[in-house]
């Protein structure tokens, strides 16, 4: 599963809204109406003593949905909500299975809480490494084949887990076994903003929604900063992405996250006209056809220079954006065990992938400014 994952990012940003719902029935006196502004697939409704979190798109085209109570010291949940998994706030030991779900848990100051991990080489966030190497962070086996032995000796609070589909026989089982099974769709998000309230989520397994919400708050006004001056651009160059894998391109379709962001950067990005949110898989000559004179190469999977891209296929020079160096990647930057930031950090930092990708295609609206995901190819 966690390869797949990061299949999935590779192919959304290989140069990688709310949905109002009524409040459940049963309790009456909300605190307050729903609290997401961007996530399709999350739902917040704070009363008191207890939260209410719903997850209505846990993995793409769902027709399940979920919903969890997170119960405060001495809150008390109507005899109504019952029939939902209830969990005890704040959580004092989790385990979490995406890497997308470390940023959230160091900005709460709760990394201390992770039990365990599966795949802890993935994780590149040094504070979070420094508990692994400590032995404090146990590792868990595979996302899609946890460690039930362990995950049972650790007894966690929850498990954050994350599903393809409904058939996620590792987490079923545990469930089963009496775990508390929360499942997290922060990955099936598409704009830049929704993916990164999900931190709320986790603001609510702690009791610390206001300062979930206050961080969340900080990242969408630097996000909308950012966006207002990318506007002051005069040019938008021309944008491909991705690299072939096996005999396919892969580059993200019109509508999808990492498409938004190159819209957003004020770029001609060559499929934005496409439709979907996923991939589009597509032959060399096709590409070579539509994008051989981009200005800018966005993401060329995992390559990290431009030897390592040519000798690979040799074809990839007859680009204008190879031949004139303008060449960036995210896969360069990793942790020391070879897990990559930006898998990891992209989503809850948008407004950093955002100031990247301007400072690549705008240079002169943010002069001396430092990359923090990507870098140009040598």
């Amino acid at each position: 599963m966690r390869n797949l994952y990061y299949l999935l990012f590779f192919v959304a940003f290989s140069i990688s809204g709310c949905k109002q719902e009524t409040a459940p029935a049963a309790a009456k006196h909300t605190k307050t109406k729903n609290t997401i502004a961007y996530a399709k697939g999350l739902q917040l409704y704070r009363y008191d003593g207890y939260t209410v979190v719903k997850v209505t798109n846990p993995w793409p085209d769902a027709k399940e949905t979920f919903t969890y109570v997170m119960q405060k010291k001495n809150g008390v949940v109507p005899d109504s909500l019952k029939q939902y998994t209830t969990v005890q706030v704040p959580l004092k030991t989790v385990v979490v299975t995406s890497t997308t779900h470390i940023p959230s848990l160091e900005a709460l100051g709760v990394q201390n809480t992770l039990a365990g991990f599966p795949g802890t080489n993935f994780i590149s966030s040094k504070n979070t490494r420094a508990l692994i190497d400590s032995g404090w962070v146990i590792e868990a086996g595979a996302n899609e084949n946890l460690n039930t032995e362990v995950m049972i000796d650790l007894a966690p609070d929850a498990v954050v887990g994350f599903s393809i589909s409904s058939n996620n026989k590792s987490l079923n089982a545990l469930e089963k076994s009496g775990l508390k099974i929360l499942y997290n769709g922060d990955w099936t998000e598409q704009s830049p903003l929704g993916k990164a309230e999900w931190i709320k989520f986790f603001g609510a397994l702690y009791d610390q929604e206001d300062k979930a919400n206050k961080l969340f708050t900080n990242i969408e006004k630097n996000y909308k900063e950012a966006l207002t001056l990318a506007q002051k651009a005069t040019t938008k160059p021309t944008v491909l992405g991705g690299a072939m894998f096996q005999d396919q391109w892969y580059l993200p379709q019109g509508k999808s996250w990492a498409a938004l962001f190159l819209k957003d950067a004020k770029s001609n990005y060559l499929w934005a006209d496409t439709e979907g949110t996923g991939s589009l898989s597509l032959s060399f000559e096709s590409v070579l056809d539509k994008a051989e004179n981009a200005d800018v190469w966005i993401g060329p999977g995992q390559f990290v220079t431009l030897k390592d891209m040519a000798d690979t296929n040799p074809h990839y020079a007859q680009f204008k954006a190879f031949k004139t160096k303008n060449v960036y990647s995210y896969s360069s930057k990793k942790g020391p065990t070879g897990g990559i930031l930006y898998f990891e950090l992209a989503p809850n930092r948008p407004d950093l992938v955002l100031k990247d990708l301007i400072s690549i295609l705008h240079p002169e609206l943010l002069p001396g400014y430092e990359k923090h995901f990507f870098e140009k190819l040598n």
